[in-house]
């Protein structure tokens, strides 16, 4: 960060304060059972991903492009999810609001790329979907594990340099009077507000991400699979579509998940209680890392059957065990 500012000049001096105050949660009734369940939620998130990521690593089966993009899914919602929720515990039910500097943009870095790599995933797999329906023949050419990992390598090297140029902006603020930060992480919106000198290059940017991470992967989105409803209309009967669009349910969950709480988050933005949109936001940030891997796990069969396989291997295992012991 030293050599972003040095670029802007030598003798610019900027006043950094010793710790932002995490405020946004405090003062609403009866939060103590929020900090209950958000655990709770955490632990399933945890637990879930991590059931993912293991079935995927270990079956040789589910090695496709799309499982590769599941994976990667599972990944971002664990780290995400444990960026987040225990620090958030911690600053609001153990009473630790005081946030270092440094410790404040390293939370922002984390949070922010996980919540744009949960927004890439989705497009990475809407894309999948859209080759596999209307491109069948031609899918194991279009989408191989070498497209998919660019692809997956690609949007994370997109988050992490927005992300980066969002921390490298918050540097060259000074702060002169307030440092507490009206939400439940560092928000890059409520901090850079709080500058007393000219911040208009971070309301640029303000303006930009949601753009780059909320309005162009939905728009993909809903893109593809209005194509996909197009194509399946002209050239297939209502069971065969009806049988194409099954394999996309779990993706549509997905994707309604995410961005449903945002749109109204950002649709009522006047109208809504400060308090109700912060936790709002903060159910969207923690909610789909612990359904998405619910999700997967019932729709997808070929997890289900995993699952299975495995289960049956470690029982026979442990079997096998039980009687070279008894022998």
């Amino acid at each position: 960060m030293e050599l972003f500012n040095s670029a802007l000049g030598k003798n610019i001096t900027f006043v950094h304060p010793a710790y932002f105050i995490i405020s946004g949660l405090s003062g609403i009734p009866s939060i103590n059972y929020y900090y209950i369940f958000l655990f709770f939620v955490y632990i399933v998130s945890v637990l879930g991903n991590t059931v993912v990521m293991v079935v995927i690593y270990l079956d040789h089966k589910l090695r496709s492009p799309k499982y590769v993009a599941v994976f990667n899914l599972a990944f971002v919602d664990l780290l995400g999810s444990s960026a987040l929720v225990p620090k958030v515990i911690d600053i609001f039910l153990f009473n630790h609001p005081n946030i270092p500097y440094r410790d404040c943009l390293t939370f922002l870095f984390f949070c922010y790329t996980c919540l744009c790599m949960q927004s890439f995933n989705l497009v990475a797999l809407a894309y999948d979907r859209l080759v596999a329906i209307i491109f069948p023949l031609h899918y194991g050419v279009k989408v191989t594990h070498r497209f998919m990992l660019s692809l997956i390598a690609a949007f994370w090297v997109l988050a992490i340099s927005a992300v980066l140029i969002a921390v490298g902006l918050i540097t060259r603020l000074s702060f002169c009077e307030s440092v507490v930060i009206n939400s439940y992480f560092c928000d890059h919106g409520q901090i850079y507000r709080l500058a007393c000198n000219d911040n208009y290059p971070n309301y640029v940017l303000s303006c930009l991400y949601p753009v780059l991470i909320f309005w162009a992967p939905l728009g993909f989105i809903l893109l593809s699979y209005l194509y996909i409803g197009f194509t399946l209309s002209k050239v297939a009967t209502v069971q065969e579509g009806l049988k194409a669009f099954k394999t996309c349910i779990g993706h549509l969950l997905l994707v309604a998940i995410y961005f449903t709480p945002l749109l109204v988050t950002f649709t009522l933005m006047e109208k809504i209680h400060p308090n109700a949109r912060i936790i709002n936001l903060s159910l969207t940030s923690v909610i789909p890392p612990m359904l998405n891997p619910i999700i997967y796990v019932l729709q997808t069969q070929e997890i289900k059957e995993s699952l299975k396989r495995l289960l049956k291997i470690r029982r026979k295992s442990k079997i096998t065990m039980a009687k070279s012991i008894i022998m």
